[in-house]
């Protein structure tokens, strides 16, 4: 059985489940597992599907080594690899399994995202990819806003009003590297649509994973003051 935990969450699959799955890795609350995504003209692009005990899929894209992409959803990684039927990300996403390539679909792979977009479990956690400009060099960069660090990180940004790339955390960047193109910066990590410009599965207006006890701003403060018995 794989079994991981971590803030308080589990992800378990049966053994049979993820047999002869190709690249499967397991962490404190997810798994990991080749997948791709083939063009008729272009061939295969291929990457590392994430699934999360929440329900969040992210795909790290690896279909060339100077690919720039990054971390995408499946979304986004169906559209990233030119495939000619888009908008069937579960079928036209696949993973190696006995060395054959079978759509997400037919896996257990989907079980997660499945019970989180039926319950909306996942919502509170979600929180889209947000964006902080450079004073220096005037460049947009993106904040991942996938864990309570990375949350932290982009709330403290937004705090500091000469803020410039090179105080961005656990990335190392410069005003030498290349902004982000506009296209790329439409895709803000929502699961329900690639290109969502925000909705309630996406956007949130505080949580225990936003708000902090010992951040002194009037946001922080005024959650806290509403929900001291959370």
């Amino acid at each position: 059985m794989a079994n991981s935990s971590g803030s308080g969450s589990k992800i378990s699959f049966k053994d049979e489940d993820l047999k002869n799955m190709s690249g499967l890795k397991r962490g404190d609350d997810f798994i990991e597992v080749t997948c791709g995504c083939t063009s008729r003209r272009f061939g295969d692009a291929v990457g590392k599907l994430k699934v999360f005990a929440n329900g969040e899929l992210e795909v790290t894209c690896e279909c060339i080594p100077e690919c720039k992409e990054g971390k995408m959803t499946p979304s986004a990684f169906e559209k990233h690899s030119r495939r000619e039927t888009a908008r069937r990300w579960k079928y036209n996403i696949w993973v190696m399994v006995n060395g054959k390539k079978v759509p997400l679909l037919k896996t257990a792979l989907l079980k997660y995202y499945d019970r989180a977009t039926k319950t909306g479990s996942a919502a509170q956690r979600l929180h889209r990819d947000e964006f902080v400009r450079c004073t220096m060099c005037n460049r947009q960069r993106r904040f991942r806003l996938r864990s309570e660090d990375e949350c932290r990180a982009y709330h403290d940004a937004q705090a500091v009003l000469n803020w410039k790339c090179s105080d961005m955390p656990f990335y190392n960047i410069t005003c030498n590297d290349e902004e982000e193109r506009e296209s790329r910066r439409r895709l803000r990590g929502c699961s329900r649509a690639p290109l969502c410009k925000g909705c309630i599965q996406c956007v949130c207006f505080g949580c225990k994973m936003c708000r902090f006890s010992d951040c002194g701003c009037q946001t922080c403060n005024d959650y806290m003051d509403n929900n001291e018995d959370d």
